[in-house]
């Protein structure tokens, strides 16, 4: 056994992991030019809340900033013009929650001056705890629909209300007083629209009871609904993405029954369809937009590294982005916001190695100069080269994914962590700087990620493959992939370890449940272990998302088989647990079931909970403690590097 433990000692690196680099937060998200180009916009992200800053460029002063309380955070904000910003906010319980918007909108000047909401369910108070009088209040959700370029003083809103599965209508939003006008009623239920250039509402699209999809078009305001494509119908989903400048043209997504999703140009007149783009793995991404309008230009493709494809290769943003991707090679590159004459685009740019820098870049004197970056304390040189990989399911699906190798080992026989994505379904990995992957790869493991079937991004086959298959193909898909890492001679077989959070920690789970020789150990972080209750907790939310969780997760008599907490007497490897007190997501439930049973079977089991957490841990003490207790759990049977912090020292009751 010693010179077992030495020869893993030897195959990894000796130095211990600074993990501070990888756990502290972003200095920012988002960030956006005004219009005149005078301020940057940014959401800066903080212990559990989400703020706005708003900075001068002439001379970097703070002039304004926006938050709320706990858990609520600014999710997306728009400039409507140039001195003023409206914003929207979204609550999470947790690092690794999924943000919920709840439907409120605000604003506030550049300045600082005339923070206010303008609608939501907040309506009655302030920061200050004075009342508005001026604003209609009730009990609604509100979304951006259009930020009407030409008009200063007003966006286009959606707006429903707290109902279960309400029909929505569109309204003109007065971005100073709240004064809201109703423009149009969508004919289908939970609608999002999209306007046309001179702000009319054109399409409505949504969703029943049903789950099945449904887009309405019309001609004009105050026109007639015309079903335009309905999922049942038409074999996939169609959403409108905008319109030509002339509005003759509108774009749209349109799902493919094989392969990936492509961009169509819709006449409008003739109601003919023609294909613009269409890769052959992956999905638009998301659209690139003219400066200043809602005019679709070209797209983000995610095969691999993300790539750009413009509609016109000589249109003037084709151009911009060859330039700027001449630039900085190997990088991607993101142009944020520009001001409204063109001079000025804010150009971020990042890569499997960098967490992302940002640069102010001028038009007329061709030069890119560097504004900041979201995390200075990550070296780009020391970090670990991100590769895409292909591989085959046993069933001969192609799947896609990602490895990350230490940066310093020969890619050869090495002690590997599979690391499963959460979610599962739409969600997917994706290249570019991650620090999960960073950091094990730093302590000398290869680290193996894949878009199991299921995953987004590769268009509706490739998701829906994956629809009740928890504990089946998709984690057959994870064994496929670990065997082809071993395979490939990247993986020691005998030094595996799989390791996720929320459906990732479930897979792990499952993994080891599934394939007991196949993994040396197993850690689940926030995760889900009993179907059967998760079921029973979502179903609760609505007649719509039960119907949901039946058709892809599954009917609950057949879920008892699939659930790693009811199969703990199959697992023969030691298992981490990792949960918070407050997950919402992923109740602290379903950890404690797990590790009673996994004891109940005489499994190794060792835990970590924190009662004050969520859906992820917030807390920098708690990070670090997680972070720590992971490394050593995964060294002692791996044989990777520890962290070079040592453990926070612990609450009895907070960690056992």
């Amino acid at each position: 056994m010693a010179a077992l433990v030495a020869g893993l000692a030897m195959a990894v690196p000796a130095t211990a992991v600074d993990i501070r680099q990888f756990i502290q937060r972003d200095k920012f998200e988002s960030i956006k030019l005004s219009p005149e180009g005078d301020y940057y916009a940014m959401t800066v992200p903080l212990e559990n809340y989400t703020a706005l800053v708003i900075v001068r460029r002439a001379d970097s002063k703070l002039t304004g900033t926006f938050r709320l309380q706990k858990n609520s955070h600014v999710d997306d904000f728009w400039w409507v013009n140039p001195e003023r910003v409206v914003l929207s906010i979204a609550e999470k319980l947790g690092s690794l929650d999924e943000p919920q918007p709840t439907g409120e909108l605000y604003a506030i000047n550049a300045d600082g001056t005339k923070a206010d909401i303008l609608v939501g369910q907040r309506i009655y108070e302030r920061s200050t705890g004075t009342h508005i009088q001026t604003k209609k209040a009730e009990q609604v959700a509100a979304f951006l629909v259009d930020d009407l370029p030409n008009d200063d003083g007003s966006v286009v809103i959606s707006v429903m209300p707290f109902s279960t599965d309400p029909f929505t209508r569109a309204e003109r939003l007065d971005v100073y007083s709240g004064r809201r006008t109703p423009l149009a009623r969508a004919p289908v239920r939970n609608a999002r629209f999209m306007t046309d250039n001179r702000g009319v509402v054109r399409f409505a699209r949504g969703v029943g009871v049903d789950n099945v999809g449904k887009l309405y078009y019309r001609t004009g305001e105050g026109s007639e609904w015309q079903l335009l494509a309905d999922e049942a119908r038409d074999d996939g989903g169609q959403w409108p993405v905008g319109f030509s400048a002339d509005d003759r043209t509108a774009y749209l997504q349109v799902e493919r029954p094989e392969g990936p999703d492509a961009i169509v140009a819709f006449d409008v007149q003739t109601q003919t369809s023609k294909e613009i783009i269409r890769d052959e793995y992956a999905d638009p991404d998301s659209i690139i937009y003219r400066n200043g309008t809602a005019i679709p230009v070209g797209a983000f493709l995610g095969s691999g590294r993300t790539r750009t494809v413009f509609f016109q290769p000589d249109a003037p943003e084709a151009r911009l982005y060859r330039s700027l991707e001449s630039a900085f090679p190997g990088h991607n590159i993101r142009v944020t916001s520009q001001s409204s004459d063109g001079r000025l685009a804010l150009v971020g740019v990042w890569s499997d190695r960098s967490p992302g820098d940002f640069y102010l870049f001028d038009s007329e004197s061709k030069k890119a100069d560097y504004l900041l970056s979201r995390r200075e304390a990550v070296d780009p040189e020391k970090m670990a080269e991100m590769r895409p990989i292909q591989i085959d399911a046993r069933d001969g699906m192609k799947l896609h994914g990602y490895l990350t190798v230490p940066q310093a080992s020969n890619g050869k026989n090495l002690p590997m962590v599979v690391l499963p994505h959460g979610g599962p379904f739409g969600i997917r990995d994706r290249w570019g700087f991650s620090i999960e992957p960073q950091m094990l790869a730093q302590a000398g493991y290869a680290v193996l990620q894949l878009n199991f079937r299921g995953s987004g991004g590769y268009g509706q086959r490739y998701m829906e493959a994956g629809a009740r298959q928890w504990g089946g193909a998709m984690q057959d898909d994870l064994t496929d992939a670990t065997r082809w890492a071993i395979a490939q001679g990247i993986a020691d077989a005998g030094r595996i370890c799989i390791y996720g959070a929320s459906y990732g920690g479930y897979a792990s789970l499952m993994g080891v449940a599934k394939e007991p020789s196949l993994y040396r150990c197993a850690v689940g972080y926030i995760g889900v272990y009993d179907l059967p209750l998760m079921q029973a907790e979502d179903t609760r939310a609505s007649r719509r998302y039960a119907n949901w969780s039946n058709e892809w997760v599954g009917t609950r008599d057949a879920l008892a088989a699939v659930s790693p907490n009811r199969l703990a007497d199959r697992i023969k490897v030691p298992v981490f647990l990792a949960a918070g007190g407050e997950d919402e997501v992923a109740p602290i439930k379903h950890t404690r079931l797990m590790e009673q049973a996994l004891r109940e079977a005489g499994v190794p089991v060792e835990t970590l909970y924190f009662p004050t957490e969520g859906h992820g841990f917030y807390v920098e003490k708690n990070r670090i403690e997680y972070y720590t207790r992971l490394l050593a759990f995964l060294s002692r049977h791996l044989g990777g590097a520890t962290a070079s912090t040592g453990a926070a020292a612990r609450d009895s009751t907070a960690a056992h």
